[in-house]
């Protein structure tokens, strides 16, 4: 018999589905960024519960377990005095003119348009540990950011 006539599994022409990668490096946290990660599992664990069909399951308990890994390895950072540039602080900056302030926080945590960016980011990178009145190199020009202000995030 020829194989155009035999019928194949219908799993074995399914693109393959594969976990979310974990991101490399500790999982810092602010005390805030495990409430959103607990959240996230909470919610999670309760759609999966809920689901309708096997398909959309699937993906939601890939996404569980994701969020189960990085709640697992979360290391909740101590809250830092403030007076210079860290993981959990407020930056105020200037960069090419414009002033800007963020908060560096885990990367679970950031969200852009909260203003929130991660400490691993590499204008965070290049911010660490100045004081306010420092200016800083960054993507190879020298004192390209003047950190204006820094003050402890309240949890």
């Amino acid at each position: 018999m020829s194989v155009a006539f035999r019928r194949e599994d219908d799993d074995a022409h399914r693109e393959p589905v594969f976990e979310l990668p974990l991101p490399p490096g500790p999982n810092l946290v602010t005390a805030r960024g495990l409430n959103l990660i607990e959240a996230r599992v909470a919610e999670l664990q309760t759609a999966v519960d809920a689901a309708a069909d096997e398909e959309a399951a699937k993906t939601l308990r890939r996404d569980l377990r994701y969020w189960l890994a990085r709640a697992s390895k979360a290391e909740v950072q101590p809250v830092v005095a403030g007076d210079a540039v860290a993981f959990g602080t407020r930056v105020t900056y200037r960069l090419g003119g414009r002033e800007r302030t963020v908060a560096l926080v885990g990367s679970d945590e950031a969200d852009v348009t909260e203003d929130a960016i991660p400490f691993t980011a590499p204008i965070a990178q290049a911010m660490m540990d100045a004081e306010p009145g420092e200016r800083v190199d960054y993507q190879g020009r020298a004192e390209a950011i003047e950190v204006i202000a820094v003050e402890a995030l309240r949890v």
